[in-house]
């Protein structure tokens, strides 16, 4: 800034309108109330990944179906909007997911959290783990701690502290759920950062967990009850903040094919005509990062050799709707995950009717199956058929279901999950530096600093307040 005048009023192009995307534009309106804004979105709805759709009674997510409030963001800009009253929690009676074994859905034991257990009971009479299993986790209070230095992979760090078979047996399918991808490959300190810390402080796991509090994750009911979701869906949360953005900001099949810096700022070239001003001071790049990486092509090589090897995982979801008297198993769970040890064709499978209210018609269930994910990248790309197929065949034989489904949606998502591989936080600080050197330049998304609807609502919001420091620096962030 040090070459330009501050504008008198500020012009601020936001560059995607995903959850990202709106969370930044929203965020710009509350600390600078005068600004010109325009949101581009090159396909024809906003919300990106997040997509509602109803159908027959159904309410079908065709990305996240959910966020966690013990991370802020997501609760905190639903307060701001009046949207909090719309949120509802997951059914208190079924608290509890399983994890296959052998063919068979057991549940996973109280207080297993992502990658350690907080409760010994639990753990000592689980039938996942034979009784080696057990006792080579128990050893885990007593493992040295690793001293700091180069990145370790998610995978290495929990053999290392609980041994192959809790990392085979609970872990790899759990963070397989959430990331969909190979823990052998992604960073420990960009992935799950919490746990390094941990170790670092406590020198174990079992240990820290311990000592917290016991309002905090101390049971898998207690975390489950953490989620919330919309009443009426995903969408209805896109929609609500997009009602709070000035009239005529947002510009839909608004595709933005390069950015240019220039003397006033910054240009936009579009690969269709858009009735919209193509000049601003400053521009927010809410995009995944191969587009992103495309679209500062001509302005810093380095930065989009970085963003191009941000590597993106995909994954086709198939929702089916079934009648109650077509199943054999009660369901009396949030959903199921799938070890690759076992060798099926599916990550995972989400009980949506049984999480949350008003999912599917009385006497119904809705439920929603994974495929794919960076393990099993080929089965993604399946044609419709097959994935039925294959997410109707892999429910028959696990919970018992019989017939065919009364509802099918099969969504695709493809290279919509960021893989944080080591290395990421290097990668990060790189991209940064270079992007110091073009005031006016931000970019947010899950490519970062964390996957999740809370996590892109703050980087969106982070690089709104950046922006409103450097180009009004009268206005009040907190």
């Amino acid at each position: 800034m040090s070459t330009r005048e501050l504008p008198s009023v500020l012009r601020v192009a936001v560059v995607g309108g995903g959850i990202t995307g709106l969370a930044a534009a929203h965020r710009l309106t509350e600390l600078v109330p005068d600004v010109q804004l325009s949101l581009f979105e090159s396909s024809h709805r906003l919300g990106g990944a997040l997509e509602t759709t109803r159908r027959d009674g159904f309410l079908i997510e065709g990305g996240a179906d959910n966020f966690i409030t013990t991370i802020p963001w997501a609760m905190d800009l639903c307060r701001r909007i009046g949207f909090d009253d719309q949120l509802i929690q997951t059914n208190s009676g079924y608290r509890h997911a399983f994890v296959v074994r052998k063919g068979k859905p057991v549940p996973i034991p109280d207080g297993f959290v992502v990658m350690a257990p907080s409760k010994a009971w639990p753990m000592l009479t689980t039938p996942i783990l034979s009784p080696l299993g057990k006792l080579r986790l128990a050893c885990e209070y007593f493992v040295p701690q690793r001293r700091a230095g180069e990145e370790e992979s998610l995978a290495s760090f929990v053999r290392r502290r609980f041994g192959r078979e809790t990392y085979d047996r609970l872990v790899q399918p759990l963070v397989g759920g959430i990331y969909t991808g190979d823990p052998d490959k992604l960073s420990l300190q960009s992935t799950m950062p919490r746990f390094a810390e941990m170790e670092a402080k406590h020198g174990s796991l079992i240990r820290a967990l311990r000592n917290q509090p016991k309002s905090k994750e101390r049971s898998g009911g207690a975390r489950y009850s953490m989620f919330v979701a919309p009443r009426d869906g995903m969408s209805s949360l896109v929609d609500a903040i997009a009602s709070k953005l000035p009239v005529g900001c947002i510009h839909l099949d608004a595709p933005v094919e390069r950015i240019a810096e220039v003397q006033c700022g910054w240009s936009l070239s579009f690969a269709r005509d858009v009735d919209s001003p193509s000049e601003f001071d400053a521009v927010i790049l809410a995009t995944p990062a191969m587009p992103t990486a495309k679209l500062v092509a001509s302005l810093d090589d380095d930065v989009t050799r970085e963003l191009k090897t941000i590597h993106h995982a995909s994954c086709s979801i198939v929702s089916v709707g079934y009648a109650r008297d077509q199943l054999t198993h009660p369901l009396e769970g949030f959903g199921l995950i799938v070890p690759e040890i076992e060798q099926r064709k599916i990550l995972s499978a989400s009980f949506s009717s049984i999480k949350y209210a008003g999912r599917a018609p009385d006497d119904h269930v809705l439920i929603r199956v994974f495929i794919g994910g960076d393990r099993q990248a080929q089965l993604a790309e399946s044609p419709d058929d097959q994935l039925l197929d294959m997410a109707t065949g892999e429910l028959h034989e696990l919970l018992g279901i019989q017939g065919d489904p009364s509802l099918v949606q099969i969504s695709r998502c493809k290279a919509a999950m960021p893989q944080y591989f080591v290395g990421h936080v290097d990668k990060l600080f790189r991209i940064r530096q270079r992007l110091s050197r073009h005031p006016g330049l931000h970019l947010a998304g899950n490519a970062y600093d964390g996957v999740g609807v809370p996590n892109c609502i703050h980087s969106g919001e982070q690089a709104a307040e950046s922006l409103a420091k450097t180009f009004a620096p009268s206005s009040t962030v907190s």
